[in-house]
């Protein structure tokens, strides 16, 4: 037994090394930088609350930030959810070529962020842009996109449908494991096509729905890459995602224990909103075998 907790620790040890060094220690240094105003260049001083009261009360654009955050989140999760889900059913039926259909749905996932975030300002150039062109041969003026207060926002959350590959995958995961006798019991009760999706299928996809709902609520309060890349927050902040608000405070204006603070209360937000979906989750979240009541 000896012999064994050692092979473990020492197989584990490069893990725990990163935990310790790379995400926990990080993590302490940020609570701790929270309280003191810490420029970069020199020695932080310890200023108390000091932070957190002028992110609560004094700047605006902590909560303009919050805004298009939210804004952001609210049109881009559910139909991110939405839109994967329908993929994964008719990647899910047995067609031809559908392993080919699979392969390029899942491919934009693997792209990293600035190369797709420069390709999405060439689809979105209200002069020569793809989409517009496209909208103009169907006789409709587009709108400006990127460069539009109005736009900004609908074009980011057009484009969080790039990247619904890995959303996708885990879908058609669980649609291939619902056990294809509840289908058939379903069939010999009468029920339609409509019913057996709504009365088999959601049900036994819910647990996979709540994961995919808590990964893209954490995921989207988190957007930053795109933001950076293709608008900078503009214009006239109506694209200043949190994340970028706090990128701009500690290594743009090297206010660290200011963006320190501004990190935890994203952290804070980010969990008070997975324990309300994890909360809400005996409601309408079904494990087999587990009876309601």
């Amino acid at each position: 037994m000896r012999q064994e907790a050692i092979a473990f620790y020492l197989f584990a040890s490069p893990w725990l090394v990163g935990l310790l060094l790379l995400t926990l220690g990080p993590i302490i240094a940020s609570f701790v930088l929270s309280f003191t105003d810490y420029p970069v260049i020199v020695a932080p001083r310890w200023i108390g609350l000091r932070n957190y009261e002028k992110m609560l009360f004094d700047d605006e654009l902590v909560w303009q930030a919050l805004k298009v955050t939210l804004t952001y989140c609210i049109g881009a999760i559910p139909l991110r959810i939405t839109v994967a889900f329908l993929v994964a059913l008719f990647l899910n039926l047995p067609i031809r070529g559908v392993t080919l259909y699979r392969t390029i749905y899942y491919l934009p996932a693997v792209i990293s962020g600035v190369p797709v975030a420069l390709l999405w300002m060439w689809i979105l150039n209200p002069e020569f842009g793809v989409l517009n062109n496209f909208l103009r041969v169907l006789g409709i003026e587009g709108p400006a996109w990127l460069f539009s207060e109005q736009w900004v926002i609908p074009s980011f959350i057009l484009m969080s449908l790039w990247d619904i590959g890995g959303l996708m995958v885990i879908y058609l995961a669980g649609l291939q494991g619902i056990p294809a006798h509840l289908y058939e019991a379903a069939e010999i009760d009468g029920a339609g096509l409509l019913a057996r999706f709504w009365h088999v299928t959601v049900p036994m996809m819910s647990p996979v729905i709540f994961f995919n709902i808590v990964m893209s609520v954490i995921e989207s309060f988190q957007i930053f890459t795109p933001a950076f890349v293709m608008t900078n927050g503009g214009p006239a902040n109506a694209s200043l995602f949190f994340v970028l608000y706090l990128y701009n405070n500690a290594f743009k204006w090297f206010k660290m224990g200011y963006a320190s603070a501004l990190a935890w209360l994203l952290f804070f937000i980010i969990l008070g909103l997975t324990l309300v979906i994890i909360r809400s989750s005996s409601a309408w979240v079904y494990y087999e075998g587990k009876l309601r009541g």
